[in-house]
């Protein structure tokens, strides 16, 4: 066992008002943090009778011997399959006698460096690096097919790259990122985020951001909300950052990395573009419940009802890893999060217990995978010892019930701001403005002209060069960049609002994030894509169509706009609603060819 005192000025004491860069260096405090490893002990054989569970359950060793046992999945015929890091493969177990024990050796189903999470769905395997997603079909021998390549092009993972998947009700992949540090400004809006995407892997949005890591996720079974684990940054004591049960939904922010818990400022980074850590709060959901800082919660998985235990249909079970940057350590144990007839999380208990020695110096086992198994008893994994748990209720009868949640909520999310008119051709040129029609130009776009490449996300993905003439009386301009002939009718590309009424150009490669600094970009506001992401996305028709039309919309205003973070292209068309004065476009097209 490590444990090492880190009086670190991680935060600085305040200095005197003449030497401070910021008012909120006033709160800045030195933390007492801890490097804390719990000296690991190999469980004998009656190990199991240590673990504690409460009345009427069961502990029983399911399988061993199993190496870096991590994501659990279970197939519809009841074999279960293990991600296994150290080891770079999938093994897959079977219980055929019905003895509560995994039947021979693992089998090894398939290889892939760093591989970690694993989902089953329609028949296939699908599993994921933290870079690829692959799918292959499972075979009547529980074998796999051929393997395909679904994603090759996810963020770079750095700390976070044990990434997770599932399907959700909707028919849709969901895709864990973690963050790839403990506290910074990403430079992908795609890490620290759940991402959705098709089945196929050829389109996918960001559904939700600023979370840390959220290993695990899943859907309420009656109510079809996605609900996860989030873990918490380190380094900031023992007892902050607590660890986040959230209501996951599209568009949301959940603070990270500048905001916690309930709107709590975290010192040591600040928002950028000089926004500051009230107005990041304000654009944030808080947590529905919250636990013991550094527990490390990782595989989540809802049970349905049927074959463990009265009232359990609706309730979630965790895995909680442990800590090392907590003393005393937390974590160590599987947590169940209590809901309510509405769906709602009420409360999160300690379930299972005892991987932590008494003194909480030693530990027995680390947690990670967690599932519900045919019969409805519950299977976790211990990737410190390659040991399978089943926990079982002794009174259970029959198996667990259909998990089959709902896709209204999902597909309701995703619907929003789809099949709507476009900006200017139909909703704003139906209130005109005195001002007349705006000339709007680009330096690398002729009208109805080829939007080059570099601008696509094919190529480089940088925004292009706009302008436009300036009008009398404006006190603030607005641009939005929507495709009518893209998967969404139409894809938003690009939201920017405030822009000064002395600004009349916005020049290449714009900074990709809320708020614009520095000159005649001081204070211009971008909103949300429909790729979820802030800033401009650009065109990604996709391969062989025919070229779309990208309309390029600037729009004058009598006022500059209050609107939150992130906000949408609809939020931001109620909030120019009779306070137009002009309106101008420019249309680019783009096509990429098959083979490029």
């Amino acid at each position: 066992m490590q444990l090492v005192p880190l009086a670190t000025l991680l935060l600085l004491m305040a200095a005197p008002a003449v030497g401070q860069s910021s008012p909120e260096d006033n709160d800045k405090l030195p933390v007492r943090a801890w490097f804390n490893e719990l000296t690991p002990i190999k469980p004998d054989s009656d190990f199991v009778s240590q673990l504690k569970v409460p009345r009427g359950y069961r502990v029983s060793v399911w399988a061993q011997g199993l190496g870096n046992a991590r994501m659990i999945a279970v197939a519809p015929d009841g074999a279960i399959y293990v991600s296994r890091r150290s080891e770079a493969d999938i093994i897959r177990l079977v219980d055929r006698n019905g003895d509560g024990r995994a039947d021979g050796p693992p089998v090894p189903v398939v290889n892939r460096p760093g591989l970690h999470g694993l989902t089953i769905h329609g028949g296939q395997l699908y599993f994921m690096t933290a870079r690829e997603v692959f799918r292959a079909p499972l075979l009547p021998d529980g074998g796999i097919g051929r393997v395909e390549t679904l994603i090759d092009d996810l963020p770079d993972a750095g700390q976070h790259l044990n990434r997770t998947l599932a399907v959700g009700p909707d028919e849709m992949l969901y895709i864990s990122a973690g963050s790839t540090c403990n506290a910074c400004d990403e430079s992908s809006q795609e890490n620290a985020a759940l991402i959705r995407a098709s089945l196929d892997g050829k389109s996918r949005t960001v559904w939700a951001s600023g979370l840390r890591n959220t290993i695990g996720f899943g859907w309420h079974p009656r109510t079809g909300e996605l609900w996860g684990w989030d873990q918490g940054i380190d380094w900031l004591g023992n007892d902050l950052q607590r660890e986040e049960v959230n209501r996951i939904e599209r568009g949301a922010r959940y603070g990270w990395p500048y905001v916690f818990e309930d709107g709590k400022r975290n010192p040591q980074d600040e928002p950028p573009g000089g926004l500051s850590a009230a107005q990041w709060a304000a654009a944030s959901r808080n947590p529905a419940l919250m636990y013991t800082a550094h527990a490390a919660g990782m595989q989540w998985a809802f049970h349905p009802g049927g074959g463990f235990g009265p009232d359990v249909g609706g309730d979630a079970f965790v895995a909680m890893r442990g800590s090392w940057n907590r003393k005393p350590a937390s974590g160590y144990e599987i947590v169940r999060v209590r809901f309510g007839g509405d769906g709602q999380a009420t409360r999160i208990e300690p379930f299972l217990t005892g991987f932590m020695s008494t003194d909480g110096r030693s530990h027995y086992g680390r947690p990670s995978g967690l599932a519900v198994m045919r019969d409805g008893s519950l299977i976790l994994a211990d990737d410190a010892n390659g040991v399978l748990y089943r926990i079982s209720f002794d009174n259970a009868h029959g198996s667990a019930a259909a998990y089959d949640p709902p896709a209204g909520p999902m597909l309701e999310q995703a619907a929003r701001g789809a099949n709507v008119q476009l900006l200017l051709l139909q909703r704003l040129k139906a209130q005109p403005g005195p001002g007349g029609a705006i000339a709007v130009s680009a330096a690398a776009i002729r009208a109805n002209g080829a939007i080059p490449r570099e601008h696509s996300e094919y190529g480089l993905g940088f925004s292009p060069d706009v302008s436009w003439a300036a009008v009398p009386g404006a006190r603030s301009y607005a641009i939005v960049v929507e495709d009518p002939a893209g998967s969404a009718r139409p894809v938003v590309h690009w939201t920017a609002w405030n822009i000064p009424a002395a600004t009349t150009r916005l020049p290449a490669g714009l900074q990709e994030r809320d708020r614009l600094t520095g000159g005649p970009l001081e204070g211009i506001m971008q909103g949300a894509t429909s790729r979820g992401t802030v800033g401009w996305y650009g065109p990604r028709p996709p391969k062989g169509d025919r070229p779309h039309p990208y309309h390029f919309q600037v729009v004058a205003l009598d006022r500059m706009l209050d609107l939150p973070l992130g906000a949408t292209r609809d939020q931001l068309a109620a909030a120019m609603a009779g306070h137009v004065i002009a309106t101008g476009e420019l249309v680019g097209t783009f096509a990429e060819p098959v083979g490029s």
